[in-house]
């Protein structure tokens, strides 16, 4: 018994020792880490070289580093012109991405680093044209607890359509209009593995902004955006520290999450007002919040049930939201060939008021093909509809590998019956678009 305890009071004292050293590094590099999107590009291809040396062939270290990652080739094409003749009407959009990753580990696998920075070359929208660290952290895992110190990107969420309980990680809508990309997020994660579920803890000092598209940009909007020039509702502005802790467990075919969030909400709210020579624009105001989350999905044979929800005070009075529904899968319907289809629901209870959504009252459906193929090729055609307006986005996607290295990528999105009053796409109602991907890994 006597040496139990010890064990235990070692493993305590081992897990303080590593928060503090993990919080002390955190917390010196946080400011340093927020600006990382406001480098120019030429400000990080010292960085890029260091870490080709470190992971060159015969380089001194004692720790060895594995690299791989991927370089991109996309061009984006406009059939139309956009809303706003301010904006560029060129037809063609290309654009260039590296995404390099490097990992290592040491003390028999106990600890673990990554760095994983990205890169965009655009050709059209200087906003687009951006550097980030993705993910640059250390992670101690112990068995029983781990600790994450730096830079992480933590995904929350079980549904298709829309990710409401996805919080930490702030947005990089230059990227994409669909929100799935993120930017690293300053954090120390202590993660508890016990027999009543998983524990997460976060401590997130320092606020990363949104990314917008530029003002001549396509997916501008309705009006620019002065991204430059936010509003804060929290006198610490950026270097404020946020709170969040998550909790998970499966339960037989029930898997479920629970989770907590407060500190400065990643959705602005997008206030109407005056730039410096009395033009209109849209100034991001970000709020401080506090959100609860609740995200599960239930398995059953060919079904698969998703929830997820909130409520939220902070970006004016209280409100819920959610996503709801399904994905029933046909194996074999075609040969090798499976079919999915997938049913959403999604509800927010601010309406037409949502800062940065048009799902206040919507319908998703989507066919997904898989044929299982050996170049993983899959398909997907789906639309998301309001039920007010009748107004729909249209969406492809298909993936194929080519080869072990090359893959190709196709995807289009198109507006049909957007009305002027739906904030969130009435200013991108014209930006249909085809998009073709060329990527090679490494």
């Amino acid at each position: 018994m006597r040496g139990v305890c010890q064990t235990r009071v070692g493993n305590r004292r081992r897990l303080r020792r590593t928060l503090g050293r993990a919080a002390r590094i955190v917390i010196k590099s946080a400011h340093q880490s927020v600006a990382v999107t406001r480098f120019r590009v030429t400000r990080l291809l010292p960085f890029f070289l260091m870490l080709a040396a470190l992971a060159a062939p015969g380089a001194a270290g004692a720790v060895p580093v594995t690299v791989s990652g991927y370089a991109a080739a996309e061009v984006r094409f406009f059939p139309g012109d956009p809303a706003d003749s301010a904006q560029k009407s060129g037809r063609l959009s290309p654009s260039l991405a590296l995404q390099p990753e490097f990992r290592a580990e040491w003390n028999g696998g106990r600890d673990r680093a990554l760095i994983r920075p990205f890169l965009r070359l655009d050709g059209d929208d200087a906003e687009r044209t951006h550097a980030d660290l993705r993910e640059a952290y250390w992670l101690r895992d112990q068995g029983s607890w781990e600790v994450l110190t730096g830079l992480g990107r933590v995904f929350w969420g079980v549904t298709e359509s829309r990710h409401l309980v996805d919080i930490v990680n702030q947005t990089d809508l230059v990227e994409h209009l669909d929100e799935e990309d993120k930017l690293g997020q300053p954090m120390v994660n202590l993660t508890l593995f016990q027999s009543f579920g998983a524990v997460s803890l976060f401590v997130l000092p320092g606020f990363r902004e949104r990314t917008f598209p530029g003002r001549r940009a396509r997916f501008r909007g309705a009006l620019p955006i002065a991204s430059d020039e936010p509003v804060f509702e929290s006198p610490a502005r950026r270097r404020r520290i946020d709170f969040a802790a998550r909790w998970s467990n499966a339960f037989g075919a029930w898997d479920v999450g629970a989770t907590l969030f407060h500190g400065t909400g990643r959705e602005p709210r997008l206030v109407p007002s005056l730039d410096g020579g009395g033009a209109p624009v849209l100034v991001p105001h970000y709020d401080i919040i506090s959100q609860a989350g609740l995200d599960i999905q239930y398995t059953r044979e060919n079904w698969l049930w998703k929830l997820e929800a909130l409520g939220r005070r902070g970006n004016g009075k209280r409100f819920a939201a959610m996503v709801a529904g399904f994905e029933y899968t046909l194996f074999g319907l075609f040969g090798p060939v499976d079919l999915s289809i997938l049913a959403e629901y999604l509800r927010d209870g601010r309406g037409a008021a949502a800062p940065a959504t048009s799902a206040d009252d919507d319908l998703f459906g989507a066919l997904r093909l898989t044929f299982n193929n050996a170049s993983s090729t899959t398909a997907l055609i789906g639309a998301t509809v309001d039920r007010s307006s009748g107004g729909a986005v249209l969406r492809f996607e298909a993936q194929h590998r080519l080869s072990d290295t090359w893959s190709l990528g196709v995807e289009a999105w198109g507006f049909t019956g957007i009305p002027a009053s739906d904030t969130a796409l009435a200013g991108i109602r014209r930006d249909d678009f085809v998009q073709v991907r060329l990527q090679r890994s490494f």
